[in-house]
């Protein structure tokens, strides 16, 4: 229930989505079994939403070709196996190459992060025909050499990158971690934005989603 609209959950138009896990991972199996089971269990429940796994994308053996796009090691989740079961409505990836690849530079880090979108949205389109949302991404302020500049730069390039994927198909999303209020203190991980304080990445997300909100897509015809 929710405690200001005393509205139910399951009928809270104030919510897009469930998520099953933040950032599941399972070195013993990656079948994606427990997945499906929470998912029908999930739909049961609440049949008004849309469900989603969670997951930073990392992929699995279902397609081993696509490990080659992995940052150098694999966390036992499959992207492909898990976003095709029924009752999961679109895929998330989450990206980090600050931290998982935190010893190369900034070039490699963004020549890492086109090849993760890129790759992910062609499996979306191609394989799971499920819309995709970048859910997390984000520089960290505990990276060596951060500035501001840095990452309003970095987070241009997702956008822009973003952009050209999304008004061809199934991208559907880019969301930004974390946005925090004014003493939100102890919720700081280093990649906090209070955007009261961070005028000029204020003005970036405004733009962002003035250009998302111009996106006209019909994934109806698209995912039947």
């Amino acid at each position: 229930m929710n405690t200001i609209t005393r509205t139910a959950y399951e009928d809270e138009e104030a919510i897009m989505a469930w998520e099953l896990i933040n950032e599941p991972r399972c070195q013993a199996d990656y079948s994606g079994n427990t997945i499906t089971e929470m998912g029908a269990y999930v739909k049961s429940i609440d049949g008004n939403h849309l469900l989603e796994v969670g997951m930073e994308g990392f992929y699995g053996d279902s397609i081993p070709r696509r490990k080659q796009y992995n940052p150098g090691y694999q966390v036992g989740t499959d992207f492909i196996t898990s976003n095709l079961i029924q009752h999961i409505d679109f895929a998330t990836i989450h990206a980090y190459p600050d931290n998982w690849l935190g010893d190369e530079s900034e070039d490699v880090q963004e020549g890492f992060m086109q090849k993760w979108m890129t790759s992910h949205w062609e499996d979306s389109e191609r394989i799971l025909k499920k819309p995709l949302v970048l859910s997390e991404f984000g520089k960290s302020k505990k990276d060596k050499g951060y500035s501001i500049n840095a990452r309003d730069s970095y987070m241009n390039f997702v956008y822009s990158s973003f952009n050209n994927l999304a008004e061809n198909g199934t991208f559907s999303g880019a969301m930004v971690w974390q946005l925090l209020d004014e003493g939100m203190d102890p919720y700081d991980d280093g990649y906090e934005i209070v955007l009261s304080q961070d005028t000029s990445t204020n003005s970036i997300i405004t733009h962002q989603s003035s250009q998302i909100a111009s996106f006209q897509h019909s994934y109806s015809a698209s995912y039947k």
